[in-house]
């Protein structure tokens, strides 16, 4: 499955972002607004993956002419970078007494936005979208960590460990989703299909560590992976150890 990443015009990706261009119109109220292309590209990705919302496709959704949309938007490109602003608007500021519940709550949030809106997952973000939502977020997340004797790169590295840590579990949890729904068995359907056949295949003496552990886990799971179970206990180390940091301090 195609990656996308920055590649656009940064200038106009930014005047989308910030609503420049639509600050400027003059005259009477346009039939189309960026925003209606934003939330409709939205709607296409939550539904049908991030290569659903083409031009022509969002068009067709608006009933308006190709050609109507690049009047709004340049390109795919820029359209993501703004589709990826908006959807960070959803986070919320945590509000919590201590920094560990802070912390807790910014990778709850982004494993959840992840979830709604899997194609997030699709989006290479090594050159984020520097849009109003984009810059809220690092501030509040930033804002999470504050005043804790952290420096201002360590700052940057705890939130950046964090919110990694969110967006790798979730990844984990979707693609698992999306095994069942392709291929339309049950985790603990393929593995009633699967587990006699290995049983005749492999000796289980070769790998007696991985077999009880396997099967300990297995039958906790019942599942090959238990995604939230996992990120509930990752997090938890992920926040054990910035502790040490912290405290180090």
């Amino acid at each position: 499955m195609t990656e996308y990443s920055g590649g656009g015009d940064p200038k106009r990706s930014l005047e989308l972002l910030w609503g420049v261009k639509a600050r400027s119109r003059r005259g009477p109220k346009p039939r189309l607004t960026p925003e209606d292309i934003v939330r409709t590209a939205i709607a296409l990705a939550d539904a049908e993956g991030l290569e659903a919302p083409s031009m022509r496709r969002i068009a067709d959704e608006l009933g308006v002419s190709p050609m109507s949309i690049y009047t709004y938007v340049p390109g795919k490109a820029e359209l993501i970078d703004v589709m990826v602003d908006r959807a960070f608007g959803e986070l919320t500021p945590p509000e919590q007494d201590t920094w560990r519940a802070r912390l807790e709550h910014i990778a709850e949030d982004g494993w959840a936005l992840y979830h709604r809106h899997p194609w997030l997952l699709r989006v290479t973000l090594a050159r984020p979208p520097m849009g109003p939502n984009t810059l809220a977020k690092y501030e509040f997340e930033l804002r999470a960590v504050e005043g804790l004797g952290l420096t201002d790169v360590e700052m940057d590295s705890v939130v950046a460990l964090v919110t990694g840590f969110a967006e790798s579990a979730a990844r984990v949890s979707v693609n698992a989703a999306e095994a069942e729904r392709r291929s339309g068995i049950s985790d603990l359907e393929w593995w009633e299909a699967t587990a006699p056949l290995l049983a005749e295949l492999v000796d289980e003496a070769d790998y007696p560590i991985g077999t009880r552990v396997g099967t300990a886990a297995g039958q906790e799971y019942n599942a090959a992976v238990a995604p939230r179970r996992a990120f509930e206990f990752g997090l938890a180390r992920v926040l054990d150890g910035i502790e040490v940091l912290i405290n180090s301090r």
